[in-house]
């Protein structure tokens, strides 16, 4: 209620909620559309293009233009909502999950665990991201798996209806955004631990899995809130450079490779595809940005006023 009550008094951090309201419902509406193209083999609106409307500047039959196919781009930018809103839930999600299991678990149960998990993320955070997750995407795509993990990864790719490049999205987002939380996590985790009432509850007979899930988890929850908003803006921006550089989404609209497509045209003044791909990115990423912020002030105690 808290949330809501500050929320209805903060007009910026309202109108962000609106609009990654309307994007989230954008996305969901563009999942179901292409489910149902694939279960009718109907060919999804944009991937539809007439070639004698190629290069066609934005008119009232096409707002945004069409590319060198003559696609519209509207449909196109429209659509790229779903992939990046996939990518930016399923891998923050992943990430938070990680982190906080492990960040959570260092801080509760201290010595070899904590030394082993201060150990993995020190590893982690000394890998360059952004290298790490186009090496990952090209282990995946182009065909260096063995058989067996390739069903694994085809079996994953069928069940979250999206392509390799996107699966690989997903994991190196998750597999490379967790440090920072599970060092939050951890330090959270040897504070809360000191607390009397775990002390209590350690001395009633509870179980370290119950003192956790029940006293651990819920006072740094809004931390992974706060986290898991924040890196929702990463992971979409990711993806778009991972796309543009050829080695993340192919098989789907995807804003970076529209950008990449409409870079190469740009010098024929086809602004319109490079403009459209941008401007949904940002204001999708300026809204997440901005609940972000707001909720960091709300929900971090140490914000509240």
């Amino acid at each position: 209620m808290l949330v809501i009550k500050r929320l209805l008094s903060d007009k910026t951090a309202l109108f962000a909620a609106v609009a990654l309201a309307v994007y989230l419902i954008a996305g969901a509406g563009g999942e179901l559309y292409s489910i149902y193209c694939g279960v009718t083999n109907i060919v999804p609106i944009y991937k539809t293009g007439d070639m004698s409307d190629a290069y066609s500047p934005p008119s009232r039959k096409h707002i945004l233009g069409t590319d060198y196919r003559g696609r519209d781009v509207f449909w196109k930018a429209f659509f790229g909502i779903r992939t990046a809103l996939k990518v930016g839930i399923i891998g923050s999600l992943f990430a938070a999950i990680i982190g906080t299991a492990l960040g959570v678990a260092a801080g509760y149960f201290g010595g070899r665990i904590d030394d082993f998990v201060v150990w993995i993320y020190s590893v982690f955070a000394s890998v360059p991201t952004l290298l790490f997750i186009l090496a990952f995407a090209l282990l995946l795509r182009k065909g260096f798996l063995t058989p067996s993990l390739a069903r694994v990864f085809n079996g994953f790719s069928s069940v979250l209806h999206t392509d390799p490049g996107m699966l690989a999205l997903y994991l190196g987002i998750g597999l490379t955004g967790w440090v920072s939380l599970c060092r939050v996590a951890r330090s959270e985790g040897m504070r809360l631990r000191e607390r009397a009432y775990v002390q209590a509850a350690k001395n009633l007979g509870f179980g370290p899995v119950r003192i956790i899930l029940r006293h651990i988890l819920p006072n740094l929850f809004h931390i992974v809130i706060i986290y898991f908003t924040m890196r929702f803006a990463y992971a979409v921006m990711t993806e778009v450079i991972v796309s543009y550089l050829g080695m993340g989404v192919q098989l789907e609209p995807s804003w970076g490779v529209m950008i990449a497509d409409g870079q190469q045209r740009l010098w024929r003044g086809v602004w319109w595809e490079i403009a459209a791909a941008t401007g949904f990115m940002f204001f999708l990423v300026l809204s997440l940005h901005v609940l972000g912020d707001f909720l960091r002030d709300v929900l971090d105690p140490k914000l509240r006023i």
